[in-house]
């Protein structure tokens, strides 16, 4: 066997792994999935006990059709950052939506959840004087919304949405399913790994 063909196979093999851990494509949620799982959410803090973030959560798990998709986030910072009494954390804003930020990058790489784009508000142009104006935007593409709910479910046990609502003083977040996009990552990653295999095969050969 060739060392061409064998660099071809080991990456090819490695290109399928890949492909296996970004998933996109899944089974949808079943109802009793859903209910088992929210109510890991109920009791305790404020977020896991408010009936209308449940509510909405469970609105947007319900449509759940196994498929990858983004969600988009609107963000406000607070003008000083707000944790619950006793806390040793000081009140800067952007320190505590950094260690939010820095506290999810392990939970969600490992469901293959990444981050689209982060963006600060430039500025205004067309507006109708009532919208807020936001500190930034955010968009996480996930798996599915199985793994978007494990990561909600995750990051509540891990008291992790501390950081988050110390810092943000109002949020919009949902889901967007993407009809046009330039964010390949499969082509790019098939690309790179051509691109390797082209590479070692020359140096090698």
């Amino acid at each position: 066997m060739s060392i061409s063909l064998v660099i071809g196979i080991a990456l090819a093999a490695l290109y399928l792994l890949f492909l296996f851990w970004y998933g996109g494509r899944g089974s949808p949620l079943a109802q009793a999935e859903i209910d088992r799982t929210l109510s890991q959410l109920e009791g305790g803090s404020t977020h896991k006990a408010d009936p209308e973030s449940l509510a909405q959560l469970r609105k947007v798990l319900s449509n759940d059709d196994g498929r990858e998709f983004v969600m988009h986030n609107l963000v406000r910072w607070r003008s000083k950052a707000l944790y619950p009494p006793g806390s040793t954390y000081g009140d800067d804003v952007q320190a505590a939506d950094t260690r939010y930020g820095r506290a999810i990058i392990w939970p969600l790489l490992k469901r293959a959840s990444l981050v689209m784009m982060v963006a600060r508000n430039a500025g205004r142009f067309i507006d109708d004087g009532q919208s807020l104006p936001w500190t930034y935007i955010a968009m996480v593409r996930y798996r599915s919304r199985r793994d978007f709910l494990r990561f909600v479910v995750e990051t509540e046990q891990g008291n992790l949405f501390m950081h988050k609502w110390a810092a943000i003083e109002h949020t919009q977040v949902f889901p967007v399913q993407p009809i046009i996009s330039l964010f390949a990552v499969r082509l790019m990653v098939g690309m790179l790994l051509a691109l390797l295999a082209l590479g070692l095969t020359r140096l090698i050969g």
